[in-house]
């Protein structure tokens, strides 16, 4: 990691009431300018990008302990500049550039008791941050934030997607027409070359946002659940994310930049990778006859496929130890059918770790450092935390107590069931691979539609890694199955290029090794998928329609195509190829007549030499999937 270049370059001590005039931050390439400024004591931003108005006149501030926190004077202002290069345990690149100004605004009250307020903006030059401080010394040594003031106020009436919990995501919709509590990432088209996106980075102290309507036309104001503080603590950040396509707002760093560097000290046992799971396929009756069950006979069959293929994860989910709710249920000890020690050892004999289901229930009625030490001492190397039960600001810190007790006993994490928003974090504790901050295939006794999956990459996927639990080969008669409980929207490589349009630190694949094996031609292409990458490009997409990215690892890239139930033909340049090279190309597509609904796991594969003067057609049948590995020729 390069040493950070910090360089001060404005500090002014102003006397109270001399600088209530508009002040102005830009970003390093000066194409984002914010603006702040104070207006009857309150204060207030503007954002400009690229010479159009996004933001105007949009509020700032919170409400300490119901009170009134905003007859404002400008105390002191300094800014700031910061570039430096780190590199991420894991991740969709392996290198990040940290570049931003920042500003430190200081406010106090005109009138006694004349509190303070401190505000940290940055600008980036793919968008906006800023977060709050109440200063230690300020006379608030234990307080509440009773309510959040930040608004968003656009110009227009522009068009919005956003994030719908474990539902269909919700647009395109007007923004004179919002609902009720959005949840974000929210997405804005602010025309047809300026994209904006609302999320949180940095999410450890208090509650996470929604998005409610503001206080005028086109206004989104940030809605969070009262939370206590003690002085010098810091808000999360409240982000507007900004590019000239929504493919920017997905490739954009932003979020894992305004995260604190990594807090693990050894970081060699965090690895990524793909994983088994057992949940989905009880029921299921194997050519040979063979019926998997929650019993460790089905555990070791799991485990010798993934031995075999590249697959480095083992995932027991829920009811191993018991019916999960039950608090009779103890995670520190297996049920009946299933002998964990010899199962352990047989995995580890095997080289493929173990990941271990713990809900919230079993956690707080043994106590949570009592099981992951059981877990850390039978050789676990991972932990499945479902169904937490808290809300708003103890969801929070609940969540940041797992984590961080997660990496005391070296066990990676994958939370499920409505968990908080991703928000950068992984850069500060990388053990946090995935979360199901979407809707996960066939959970809540329903799959999503192929123009979810879409819209979720351009949405949900700013946020962070998720756990899609994508990677369908069995789609005729999944629903058969125990846990499987309708039938799954969808074409065999359309489940395949999930598996690169989508990145998560944890790939759960949910199917039989046997329905794997069933297409081995294609399951190729899943078993030589990297753990973490190099590069990433969205090469071209639109909210709605389709999506087409490129990832590299090394020399070699993976390239995966979604599209609606319509269907679509794409023409894929190669332009991002190294120029005067052949590379040999693995494509898998769909078959002529494959389709969604009917005919879902018809597929044909081809391969071809290529160059970086090549254009690949893709045709991409009603709610399928194109992939294509393309490697340098001998």
């Amino acid at each position: 990691m390069k040493t950070p270049f910090l360089f001060v370059s404005l500090c002014l001590a102003l006397a109270m009431g001399s600088c209530q005039k508009e002040q102005h931050l830009y970003s390093p390439d000066r194409q984002v300018k914010i603006a702040f400024y104070l207006v009857g004591g309150r204060p207030f931003y503007d954002v400009v990008y690229e010479g159009i108005p996004v933001i105007n006149h949009g509020r700032l501030g919170i409400t300490l302990d119901q009170k009134p926190y905003d007859n404002f004077l400008i105390d002191h202002t300094a800014s700031s500049s910061y570039k430096n290069t780190w590199q991420p345990v894991w991740g969709k690149t392996s290198k990040v550039i940290n570049h931003f100004n920042e500003w430190h605004i200081n406010l106090k009250e005109a009138e006694a008791p004349h509190r303070v307020l401190n505000l940290i903006i940055r600008a980036y030059n793919d968008g906006m941050a800023v977060r709050y401080v109440i200063p230690a010394g300020s006379g608030n040594i234990d307080f509440t934030i009773s309510e959040d003031l930040t608004q968003f106020n656009f110009t227009k009436d522009h068009t919005w997607w956003s994030a719908n919990g474990e539902r269909e995501n919700l647009g395109p919709l007007p923004l004179d027409s919002l609902p009720g509590k959005i949840l974000t990432p929210m997405v804005i088209k602010c025309d047809s070359t300026h994209y904006a996106a609302i999320h949180e980075a940095a999410i450890y102290n208090f509650a996470k946002i929604t998005l409610t309507p503001g206080d005028s036309a086109f206004s989104l104001k940030c809605n969070m659940a009262p939370s206590h503080g003690k002085a010098g603590m810091k808000t999360s950040w409240r982000v507007l994310m900004l590019g000239r396509h929504p493919s920017d707002l997905i490739e954009s760093d932003l979020l894992v930049n305004l995260n604190p560097p990594c807090k693990i000290r050894d970081t060699e046992w965090i690895k990524p990778g793909k994983s088994m799971w057992d949940w989905r396929v009880w029921g299921y009756v194997a050519p040979d006859g063979f019926e998997y069950g929650l019993n460790t006979v089905s555990h070791k069959r799991f485990v010798d496929f993934a031995a075999s293929h590249n697959i480095q994860y083992m995932l027991l989910d829920a009811d191993w130890y018991g019916p999960e709710f039950n608090e009779e249920s103890d995670p520190t000890s297996a049920r009946k059918g299933i002998d964990i020690d010899t199962f352990m050892k047989y995995a580890r004999d095997k080289k493929v770790k173990v990941i271990l289901y713990l809900n919230d229930v079993g956690a707080k009625r043994y106590g949570l450092e009592t099981v992951l030490s059981k877990f850390h001492d039978w050789g676990a190397a991972g932990v499945k935390y479902g169904f937490m039960t808290d809300k708003g600001q103890k969801k929070v810190r609940n969540t940041r107590k797992i984590v961080e007790m997660c990496a005391k006993y070296h066990l990676i994490v994958d939370f499920h069931d409505m968990p908080i928003p991703p928000s950068g974090d992984r850069r500060t504790w990388p053990n946090l691979l995935t979360r199901e901050y979407c809707h996960s295939q066939a959970d809540a006794k329903r799959s999503y539609y192929p123009e979810t999956a879409v819209s979720s990459a351009f949405i949900n996927m700013i946020a962070g890694p998720l756990d899609m639990c994508n990677g369908w080969y069995g789609l005729n008669d999944a629903d058969k199955r125990v846990k499987v409980f309708e039938p799954i929207p969808g074409t065999v490589v359309a489940e395949t290029a999930k598996l690169v349009v989508f990145y998560s630190g944890l790939t759960v694949l949910p199917d039989a090794p046997e329905e794997y094996m069933k297409k081995a031609d294609l399951f190729t292409f899943v078993e030589n998928l990297p753990d973490s990458y190099d590069e990433m490009r969205v090469l071209d997409g639109n909210i709605d329609r389709f999506i087409t990215v490129a990832r590299r690892s090394g020399k070699v890239w993976h390239v995966g195509s979604l599209t609606n139930r319509k269907g679509i033909t794409l023409k894929i340049p190669l332009t991002f190829l190294e120029p005067d090279k052949t590379y040999r190309a693995f494509i898998g597509e769909d078959a002529v007549d494959t389709h969604y609904l009917h005919n879902r796991e018809a597929y044909k594969i081809r391969t071809l030499e290529v160059h970086a003067g090549s254009v690949i057609t893709a045709r991409l049948a009603p709610g399928g999937g194109f992939v294509m590995r393309l490697e340098p020729a001998g």
